[in-house]
């Protein structure tokens, strides 16, 4: 069975089929889903899709939703963990982190927000999914400042051999997903073929990061809206890329990467 760590299964892009979209992706062989919530207004959604179609989900507010947030955001994540704790389909706190890439992002606004979220999920002793964008150091930063201890995801990985590692030894597992079918994305393949097998799990974040054979131009996309969606039907296929870099078998990055999304993420068990 495979497991995608990473899909925003509840966004707009998917209201026309989603019950296509979760059909193609059991058909594939996708029996697991983590749906990460981005704010506090989506919250109760992705909750209601993990128990529609037996997935799992997690509650957070995204780095790029942090600056439109209510004032009282961090509290009301805080009483969402606390009135699902005990709900097995909650498996971590996310999607959380920092984006350094976006531009009109304030820096300090992201900080306080991921550091806040960091100390929810350790009390609540729940893993987090770690946005990871231009922002490596940060995050880690971060992570040894709480003390955090419950490791978790840092979703599509693209930090250096020395980021991962440092990742590795604070107990999280990298994500990989559609990035990794580009020949040209020569560093994150070269990471997803070296990194040590304990620490790789797949994602898509469909809709999007769709892999080499979904990808269309900026003036595709505008022309035809729609074009280029990723779902998460395409894992099997993604995985064979992470299979070939390995060179394994389809069998043994499913067995592989499957055990590590549950050390990740212990309530998918």
């Amino acid at each position: 069975m495979w497991i995608d760590t990473h899909c925003h299964l509840d966004a707009a892009e998917f209201d026309a089929d989603r019950d296509a979209v979760v059909a193609r992706a059991k058909a594939a062989g996708v029996g697991q889903i983590v749906i990460p919530a981005v704010e506090p207004g989506n919250f109760d959604t992705v909750r209601h899709l993990a128990l529609v179609h037996g997935f799992a989900y997690a509650l957070g507010i995204h780095p790029l939703y942090v600056m439109r947030a209510p004032a009282d955001a961090i509290g009301q994540l805080a009483e969402a963990l606390r009135t699902h704790h005990a709900d097995p389909r909650l498996v971590a706190v996310g999607e959380i982190g920092l984006d350094f890439f976006v531009p009109g992002l304030d820096a300090a606004t992201q900080q306080q927000s991921y550091v806040e979220q960091l100390k929810l999920a350790q009390r609540a002793g729940l893993p987090v999914l770690l946005h990871v964008r231009k922002s490596a150091d940060q995050l880690l930063a971060g992570l040894r400042r709480v003390g955090f201890s419950h490791g978790g995801i840092a979703h599509a990985f693209n930090g250096s051999k020395q980021q991962a590692q440092a990742f590795i030894e604070l107990g999280f597992k990298l994500g990989f997903g559609g990035t990794l079918t580009f020949d040209r994305s020569l560093q994150i393949r070269r990471l997803a073929a070296t990194v040590p097998e304990s620490a790789l799990v797949l994602e898509t974040d469909a809709p999007d990061i769709p892999p080499q054979w979904l990808y269309k131009t900026a003036e595709q996309r505008a022309i035809a809206p729609g074009q280029g969606r990723n779902e998460s039907a395409e894992l099997p296929r993604i995985a064979q890329s992470l299979a070939d870099l390995r060179g394994w078998s389809l069998e043994k990055t499913a067995a592989i990467t499957h055990a590590n999304a549950h050390a990740a993420l212990p309530r998918l068990a």
